[in-house]
């Protein structure tokens, strides 16, 4: 189960860049827990958009961070198993309602934003949601990539439609 925790914006945030099936992967996370997961092309562009948006952040260098790295590549690698690591996100009492519903969306399953609207009990917000979704820093933590239009059509996501794709692709293929 994910825990979405409130991030302190001054909190220390210590980051690492790794290799992943989907390019590469950064993280950062604070003492609460993981406050962003990206996805990109290189770790140079990663770092940098780390610094850009976490501008006292270091890289981490102790056992624990290299083991939630770890369990973010894998996560990667088998999507179905989810990621149970805490989360420490900012975000308004609407984008956690979404994002909390976006966890509750089965692996290898998807949704529509106006089911997710529908869900939370604010059936006329599917613009607001695709909003929420475009709002996640987490990749993966938070499943937007399970967040369809109601054609059943992939639209966008905040790492790429292929990544979306091959996330989805992953999770239709356990193991």
């Amino acid at each position: 189960m994910t825990t979405i925790l409130r991030n302190a914006a001054d909190a220390p945030i210590r980051f690492g860049v790794a290799v992943c099936c989907l390019g590469w992967v950064s993280v950062a996370a604070t003492a609460r827990g993981l406050c962003a997961i990206d996805l990109g092309d290189t770790p140079a562009e990663l770092e940098a958009g780390l610094r850009v948006r976490f501008p006292h952040a270091a890289p981490a260098h102790d056992p624990e961070f290299a083991g939630w790295m770890q369990q973010v590549v894998d996560f990667f690698e088998v999507p179905a198993r989810g990621c149970s690591l805490p989360l420490d996100l900012q975000g308004t009492a609407f984008q956690r309602r979404v994002w909390a519903a976006l966890c509750q969306i089965p692996a290898g399953s998807t949704l529509s934003y106006t089911e997710v609207a529908a869900r939370i009990g604010a059936p006329a917000a599917a613009r607001a949601v695709a909003g929420a979704c475009a709002a996640n820093t987490v990749a993966g933590a938070i499943p937007c990539h399970r967040v369809v239009r109601q054609n059943g059509e992939l639209s966008g996501y905040r790492w790429g439609v292929e990544r979306k794709q091959q996330l989805l692709a992953r999770e239709k293929c356990p193991g």
